[in-house]
């Protein structure tokens, strides 16, 4: 027998420490899947061998800051179809398709899909569910779901916000807040075959982890005050639309922020204009999301506007704290002022205000004393504090697309561009910033932050997140800060804001009248700007009546506006009125109790309020009272009208 050759002998022994090599690096992998990767690939088999069904989370409420629930959850469910275990399609199709409200051709669809699971309808009634259960239909699959409720469908629409089908939040509140608000959602695992089908009836579920819940800085009775209040001025002028907006100058807590026109939050995508309604059908995609999205809009943070006199207390508050003026000091109006070679004229021209004092300047509102103070300061000045005041940034208000300030720049601000900023023209800000600038003007000089979510809590009630914001940087000292409650106190007592004179409380306030782009266009902006008691404000206010028809001046139309909201805040906060003897004579100082009316019909609602001479509106078309406002034993104003509230 011949023997290998050497040739031979090293080509077995390559081959033979090819193999050893090959089983040895096949011992490592087998070793690296069974110890490293172990936990990895036994989650993929168990994922390959069960079939998972999502449960919804409950997503965390929305409270005021009583409290009182602006959004909840509401317990239903979710209908799914295992096709795999249907046994006659078309008849799971045709009565899903009639219970559910459905078209069969999409029901059908969705039922003859390859995939272990498919979703028919979420947010369905739990009766209609119960009854599904009770037919028993083999793949048919009821599971637990959840449905977003807004009690007071239209209240604090914009700010408070919706969510989408998915349970996200979309706008305001619920989408700034949506990682707390959302939850974990949980599952339901049942052990299938490779075709889909059960193998064993034993299922596991993993429960979902709920949302946490927001308390708020809302008081859902302001928010109603603040809602009523702006819906009938709006319609009582014809208006395009309006805003308020109730805050706590020392803190910057906002009470109310209401704007009109509103939506429902229970429909968010029903349009509310009746003229776009009737010709929905024919728009677009892209219009379609326009207007929903101008509908949705927060005018209050927004959009900006010309705030006009009401900026006038910007000026005022830097002259006094640059010393380029005392409350003494003397002016002479003559019914314009020369800048350059332009002639501005006084809002009251041709006739004059004479000669008046700084205060009676500001209670006045007369434009050539501003022109004055603003040519003291000079441009940079006066931009130094539109810097201090927050104009050229946003307020940092807990709610997405808020605006900025639109400013000249400082090198292109002539004579006359700072002549007219003086007066609060040729610039635009956002309400909020206006009313968080003149807090500082009244709360000892610091610039806040205006917010509404206040904690974060559990279903107990343990807080699990404050949410705290700093009093903010001194702007203005203490000496001005007294200097400008006294003087916009006047200019409410004395002054053009006296519309907005409330017998027994001191309030200080601006009226402003804003004309719209372009200039003679015959469209105004009226607004009033107030805070109260003026010695220690603990409330303060603006509001807006964009575009009013006929009579548009801000005393005239924003003023009684801003009187029949404070007669109702101020008293609700425990604000009490402080009467001299003139006062205690007149009607409106005379107050009534709110009687109880829930769970009356319309018919003794209506004998009951007419006895106690209360005046009211009815909001439904049901014939038993589900709810009022205001509520009970609610101490009101004789001009204060009760609304009642009814189901169909």
């Amino acid at each position: 027998m011949e023997k290998p050759s050497v040739f031979m002998k090293k080509k077995m022994l390559f081959i033979l420490l090819s193999i050893e090599a090959f089983i040895i690096v096949l011992m490592c992998r087998v070793a690296y899947i069974q110890i490293v990767n172990a936990d990895e690939y036994q989650e993929m088999a168990y994922e390959q061998q069960t079939r998972d069904r999502l449960i919804t989370p409950e997503r965390g409420s929305i409270l005021d800051r009583n409290g009182n629930g602006i959004a909840v959850t509401e317990t239903v469910n979710a209908i799914s179809v295992i096709p795999s275990q249907v046994e006659d399609k078309n008849e799971v199709s045709k009565y899903l398709s009639e219970v559910l409200e459905m078209d069969y051709d999409t029901v059908f669809d969705k039922v003859n899909q390859r995939v272990a699971l498919v979703r028919i309808k979420t947010k369905v009634d739990s009766e209609i569910a119960l009854e599904i259960r009770k037919k028993d239909l083999a793949g048919i699959v009821v599971d637990e779901d959840v449905k977003r409720i807004y009690p007071y469908s239209e209240m604090a629409a914009q700010v408070i916000g919706f969510v989408g089908k998915d349970n996200q939040g979309i706008i305001g509140l619920e989408a700034k807040y949506d990682e707390y608000l959302k939850g974990e959602a949980g599952k339901i695992l049942t052990l299938t075959d490779s075709k889909g089908l059960e193998v064993d009836s034993t299922q596991e579920r993993i429960a979902p982890v709920d949302g946490y819940n927001l308390v708020t800085s809302i008081d859902i009775v302001v928010q109603q005050y603040a809602e009523q209040t702006i819906k009938k001025a709006v319609e009582a002028k014809s208006a395009k639309g309006g805003c308020i907006i109730v805050l706590n100058p020392q803190n910057g807590e906002i009470y109310a922020m209401a704007n009109y026109p509103t939506f429902d939050l229970n429909n968010p995508f029903e349009i509310n204009d009746e003229e776009l309604s009737a010709v929905w059908d024919t728009l677009n995609e892209k219009e379609r999301n326009d207007a929903l999205n101008k509908m949705w809009r927060n005018t209050a943070i927004n959009d900006t506007y010309e705030p006009g006199s009401t900026f006038k207390t910007v000026t005022a508050s830097a002259g006094l704290e640059e010393g380029v003026v005392t409350p003494e000091s003397h002016f002479f109006c003559n019914g314009f002022h020369t800048v350059g070679d332009r002639m501005i004229k006084c809002w009251r021209y041709p006739r004059t205000h004479g000669s008046q004092t700084f205060v009676e300047g500001v209670q006045n509102s007369c434009n050539p004393v501003f022109m004055e103070l603003g040519e003291r300061l000079g441009a940079e000045k006066f931009y130094e504090y539109m810097d201090k005041f927050g104009f050229n940034e946003k307020t940092g208000i807990d709610l997405s697309g808020e605006a900025v300030g639109i400013m000249h720049k400082l090198e292109n601000v002539g004579p006359v561009e700072l002549a007219t900023m003086s007066f609060g023209q040729s610039f635009q800000i956002t309400p909020l910033q206006l009313l968080r600038a003149v807090s500082s003007m009244v709360n000892g000089g610091y610039l806040v932050t205006p917010h509404i979510g206040c904690k974060i809590v559990d279903n107990d009630g343990n807080t699990v997140k404050n949410l705290d914001y700093d009093k903010g940087e001194k702007i203005l000292s203490d000496e001005t800060s007294e200097n400008m409650k006294k003087i916009l106190e006047s200019v409410v007592s004395e002054g053009t804001g006296n519309k907005a004179y409330i017998a027994g409380y001191r309030i200080g306030g601006k009226t402003a009248t804003s004309e719209k782009l372009p200039r003679r266009s015959g469209k105004y902006i009226a607004s009033f700007l107030s805070f109260a008691p003026a010695e220690n404000p603990e409330v303060m206010a603006i509001v807006l009546i964009d575009e009013p028809q006929g009579t548009y001046y801000g005393g005239t139309v924003a003023g009684p506006v801003m009187k029949e909201l404070l007669s109702n805040v101020l008293p609700y906060m425990g604000i009490e009125p402080v009467y001299n003897e003139k006062e205690q004579e007149l009607t409106e100082t005379i107050k009534k109790v709110v009687p109880s009316l829930t769970g009356l019909t319309i018919s003794e609602a209506k004998e009951l309020l007419k006895e106690s001479e209360i005046d009211f509106e009815i909001q439904g078309e049901g014939e038993v009272v589900t709810n009022q406002f205001p509520p009970e034993n609610e101490t009101i104003n004789t001009t204060s009208k009760v609304i009642i509230y009814t189901q169909q």
